[in-house]
C-alpha cells in the first residue's frame, strides 16, 4: 500500500483517474488546469482511447491529483484504487 501523499508505481488506469477526479469534485476541465494539460489529453486518459498518452502525461495527472488531496492505492489482491487523503485538524 502506498505511503500518505506518495504515488506508487503502478500504471495509472482510466478508472482509477476518474475516480480521483470525483473525490475531489473536478471536472475533466479542471484536472486538465491543474496538470497544466489540455482537456482533450484528460479525455483520452480516462477512456484509454484514442493515441496512445505518454507516460509523463499520466504522472503529471496523478500528481496534480496527489496534490489536491488523493492517494492512489496498489494492487493488493482487490485490485487497485484511489481514497481521499484525511484530512489534518489544526488545532488552534
Amino acid at each position: 500500500m502506498s505511503q500518505k501523499g506518495s504515488m506508487p508505481n503502478l500504471a495509472i488506469a482510466g478508472a482509477q483517474l476518474r475516480a480521483a477526479r470525483a473525490l475531489l469534485g473536478w471536472s475533466q476541465t479542471e484536472l486538465a488546469n491543474q496538470a497544466g494539460m489540455s482537456l482533450p489529453t484528460v479525455k483520452r486518459v480516462e477512456t484509454d482511447r484514442g493515441p496512445k498518452v505518454s507516460e509523463e502525461a499520466r504522472l503529471a495527472l496523478q500528481r496534480a491529483l496527489v496534490q489536491g488531496g488523493v492517494d492512489f492505492i496498489d494492487q493488493n489482491g482487490g485490485g487497485p484504487g484511489v481514497r481521499i487523503r484525511k484530512r489534518q485538524n489544526v488545532k488552534k
